[in-house]
């Protein structure tokens, strides 16, 4: 595998990035996304022919350093890369993506002034999470970690004269250090008991590691892999967005909604999945470490599915769903099917990207109006932005055939067959959350797509730009956006039947990633599995069907059938109905307790350690002090030959008699 190529896969987008960034005004608009565009392409073409000869065997997979950056103490900060099956199925999805949301922008950023800023935005998050996923060391991990976050800070806060939007990009940067702070303790986990950044020597000393303790006090110790690996996950829990570390993510939907897409589909939101698939051989020497994957990961998939049912902001319902799937891939992972995880992913990539390129085709159409309750009926004058919505949307209740269905029900039944702790807690919160999901994704379908017009009577709100709507008919989309809807839309269809097989059942993670045999459920699940078509047929039998078939019938009654039944419901519900609006009360809990206290605490540090202590005492108090002694001494100071002669007699009395004493 030639090192040239693999450099030239991540500075592709780097490179185009600084020169629509810079150069912006010489290019203009057109030449900011050319040179994008083409460079996300050719990183797109370049990781599948790569992918291409890695499956086929035409080349190994390659570990090795491309540049030391320094040594210090024997440990080694490099760059290097590490091309496996995991991350060339990273790589390929990351820019397949990318690649659509670049085309996708043209259309729907045609009007901003920033068009030139953001094309540099996105090409150098594409930058930044390709450097991540290829990473063979944790500290280029780590670069490409916090490079994600700081590029999603300056695009949720892209429209900086937006105070909601400026408000979102500090919580989620904020929320993003909490997780990045357990990041950290755990890499220095990792180097204190191997002494190296690289993944090859962290993986090769698990077995020792798992046997060693850490001491937390004189009579308290933990397994020393247990507290390496929670640190991680609990970086996972803020890049991904695990309860309780989810709340930055809803509020990014204030940024535009391509990078909405960028973010919450194939880059940023599943990095710690890939992370926790990644370090795999640590985590599997730790139960407890993986069963509390299991509960976060099961906690987050029902409970934020909830919170989509009352939301009424289209795109708002799409990044509750977002959180609800993540939560399945982490319980994928806490249950050891590591590879169930990355294939949903990978599946939910595509689907989930062409939700919200959907929604923002939706917003476009409606003059930038994102309330689905003045919406209705847009199925007639949005064909294919309707047609390629029902497809992401069908691919997401997992209907049998389409993508979604693979990946998730081999989730559902790989924590069914897990007899780990937590583990049947999991099943029934993904098992609920099938009905769930149908339920708030069918909703969101009906109230935009179908039944009577409601935009005719729809005021001029306030768009996602900050300005007014400018009211008239909805229309069709131009073909810049709803081309990448029909590009997403045909692996949201077909991918999963296509790869399941050998994705799950063939051995393609075999070496990158490990499961040790007590703990491999896909291995038994693979014994009752056949083919894609008798899998998707058997579905009649299996629980989650007649769920999602059961969500998406009480979506349509209560949403197009009968609304005030919907309402009366709402009521009859009233204090539930009230706890989801106020979303658990998570961000009134963050604000009222955590900030507030915080803010407390600062103003005792202020008055108390600043103005009493260091202002008051340290400084002020030393000098007082001197003041205070210069005055009596300048009393000794009288200019008279006697008193001078006075006070020699008593100096020399002193030391005589400290003589007279000590010597």
């Amino acid at each position: 595998m030639n090192p040239n190529v693999l450099l030239a896969i991540p500075l592709l987008p780097l490179l185009a990035a600084i020169l629509a960034g810079l150069a912006g005004k010489w290019i203009g608009r057109t030449g900011a996304h050319v040179v994008t565009i083409a460079a996300v392409g050719a990183s797109f073409v370049l990781s599948a022919q790569i992918a291409w000869q890695l499956i086929n065997g035409e080349v190994g997979v390659y570990n090795d350093t491309v540049y030391t950056w320094l040594v210090s103490d024997g440990i080694r900060m490099e760059v290097g890369f590490l091309v496996d099956q995991l991350s060339v199925l990273m790589m390929c999805v990351v820019t397949f993506v990318s690649l659509c949301v670049h085309i996708y922008t043209i259309g729907y950023m045609h009007e901003d002034p920033g068009y030139q800023r953001f094309f540099s935005y996105i090409s150098l998050f594409t930058f930044a999470m390709l450097m991540l996923v290829m990473s063979n060391n944790f500290l280029q991990l780590f670069f490409g970690w916090e490079a994600v976050g700081v590029v999603s800070y300056l695009l949720i806060g892209f429209w900086y004269t937006k105070p909601s939007a400026i408000f979102a990009n500090m919580k989620a940067f904020l929320v993003n250090r909490v997780g990045d702070f357990g990041f950290v303790l755990g890499i220095a986990g990792v180097v204190y008991y191997t002494g190296s950044l690289d993944y090859r020597d962290a993986f090769a000393a698990a077995p020792a590691v798992a046997a060693a303790q850490f001491a937390l006090s004189d009579t308290w110790s933990v397994s020393a892999i247990t507290l390496i690996c929670i640190c991680l996950f609990i970086g996972a829990m803020g890049k991904s967005a695990q309860v309780p570390l989810h709340v930055w993510l809803p509020d990014s939907m204030e940024g535009p909604t391509p990078i909405s897409a960028l973010i919450h589909a194939a880059t940023m939101v599943t990095a710690g999945i890939f992370m926790v698939a990644r370090f795999s051989p640590l985590f599997e020497h730790s139960e407890a470490a993986l069963s509390f994957v299991l509960v976060v990961g099961a906690t987050t998939a029902l409970f934020m599915g909830f919170l989509g049912i009352v939301n009424n902001d289209i795109k708002r319902v799409v990044a509750y769903s977002t959180l609800s799937q993540l939560g399945y891939m982490t319980v994928a992972l806490g249950a050891s099917a590591y590879g169930a995880a990355i294939f949903h992913l990978m599946t939910h990539a595509f689907f989930k990207a062409l939700l919200f390129l959907a929604a923002g085709s939706v917003i476009i159409g409606m003059h930038h109006e994102q309330d689905m309750r003045k919406m209705g009926g847009l199925a007639r004058v949005m064909p294919i932005t309707a047609a390629t919505c029902w497809i992401g949307a069908l691919a997401l209740i997992g209907t049998p055939f389409l993508s979604g269905f693979y990946s998730k029900d081999f989730i559902i039944e790989a924590v069914h067959e897990s007899e780990r702790w937590g583990a049947g807690y999991a099943y029934w919160c993904v098992l609920i959350g099938v009905f769930v999901t149908a339920f708030y994704t069918f909703r969101m379908v009906f109230m935009t797509f179908h039944g009577a017009p409601r935009w005719a009577q729809a005021e001029h709100d306030h768009d996602d730009h900050g300005h007014h709507g400018h009211g008239g008919t909805p229309h069709e989309s131009p073909w810049v956006v709803t081309l990448p809807l029909v590009l997403l839309a045909i692996p949201s269809i077909v991918i999963g039947y296509l790869t399941v097989q050998p994705v799950l059942f063939g051995g393609y993670f075999a070496g990158a990633i490990v499961v040790l045999e007590r703990n491999d459920v896909l291995a038994e699940l693979a014994s009752h599995f056949h083919d894609p078509a008798s899998f998707a047929l058997a579905a009649v039998g299996h629980p989650p069907l007649w769920l999602a078939l059961g969500g998406v019938v009480s979506a349509w009654y209560l949403f197009l059938k009968n609304p005030a039944a919907a309402e009366r419901l709402g009521a009859a519900f009233g204090p539930i109905r009230k706890l989801l609006d106020n979303k658990y009360y998570f961000d009134w809990f963050n604000e009222n307790v955590l900030a507030a206290g915080s803010r407390r605490l600062g103003q005792v540090f202020w008055k108390a350690g600043d103005q009493t202590l260091i202002d008051g005492a340290l400084v002020n108090g030393s000098a007082n002090l001197i003041g205070a002694l210069s005055g009596v001494v300048r009393r000794i100071q009288t200019g008279y030959l006697y008193s001078y002669a006075f006070w020699m007699m008593i100096g020399l009395a002193g030391l005589l008699a400290w003589f007279l004493v000590f010597a």
